[in-house]
């Protein structure tokens, strides 16, 4: 199996181009081998690049556990920088079929090769049933969510998958020795209150212009970053007033721009794709 390593901001999958070549049998199993990062490729996830009838590509995204999920916006952008620098499809404006629906993506491309793409996220879900949550509110907004030993103010929100936001959680941002979202991450994935269970971010306020934010991401565990997650971090903000609807995400892989616009009520999010390495998976 032919496959391209690539990035957003460290948020690292494995990518197969099945529009020219034959999708694997069993996408699942092979999320979990090449996905680990000691006898495998090394990744989050694996993510196939598809034929669409509706799109200039199909992404269908398999978490490091091998569980599918409707969406992700880091992999997105490297869906669009490898149908555009692998002659897919070679035009300034793609679009994208995705479990959330068809997305449009603007490309900056710099010596032939794009370097950052501006996605059109769609419109924030925020009906409680929909995210989906048991918790209050149409979206629930600092509602508390007792984990472990701690209670958080939980905001929630989908970007066609499930978020819960969490601010003023300095102590989730720290690393080596004092790391402990390694241990709460996983309590609120699987807390009773999220059906699908949830991504769960962890969010520090600068300003109302930019945030720093470190996540725990459904199915892969402590990522560097996660697009739809920051998107919604964005959303969060503005829902609790603690930021603007532009904002600058400090994610521990890199930056993203977010802005929740008031003209159509769509979340844009703008940040780099990188390929990194393509290689013959033999496993």
């Amino acid at each position: 199996m032919r496959f391209t390593k690539m990035h957003g901001i460290g948020n690292d999958y494995v990518y197969v181009d099945c529009v020219r070549n034959r999708p694997p049998a069993d996408p699942a199993a092979v999320a979990r081998a090449v996905s680990d990062r000691h006898f495998g490729i090394g990744s989050d996830g694996l993510i196939l690049i598809c034929p669409s009838e509706r799109a200039d590509a199909r992404m269908r995204m398999f978490n490091a556990d091998g569980s599918e999920s409707e969406m992700c916006g880091n992999g997105i952008r490297c869906v669009a920088k490898f149908v555009h620098d692998h002659d897919i499809a070679r035009k300034p404006r793609l679009t994208i079929e995705t479990g959330r629906g068809v997305l449009t993506l603007d490309l900056e491309v710099k010596d032939d090769k794009v370097s950052r793409v501006r996605v059109n996220m769609g419109e924030p879900i925020l009906k409680s049933a929909d995210i989906p949550t048991t918790l209050p509110g149409d979206p629930p907004v600092n509602v508390p969510l007792s984990v472990w030993s701690i209670t958080f103010l939980a905001t929630c929100a989908s970007m066609g998958n499930p978020h819960a936001v969490m601010f003023d959680c300095d102590m989730m941002l720290q690393t080596g020795e004092n790391d402990i979202l390694p241990l709460v991450g996983p309590k609120v994935e699987h807390h009773e209150a999220f059906p699908r269970r949830v991504n769960a971010h962890f969010v520090k306020v600068h300003s109302p212009a930019e945030v720093t934010m470190r996540t725990w991401e459904r199915g892969s565990g402590v990522t560097w970053a996660c697009g739809t997650g920051a998107c919604a971090v964005c959303v969060a903000g503005v829902l609790t007033g603690k930021t603007g609807r532009k904002l600058l995400a400090h994610l521990p892989g890199g930056d993203l721009e977010l802005e929740w616009s008031e003209a159509d009520n769509h979340v844009y999010m703008t940040g780099p794709a990188t390929e990194v390495f393509s290689g013959e998976w033999n496993g």
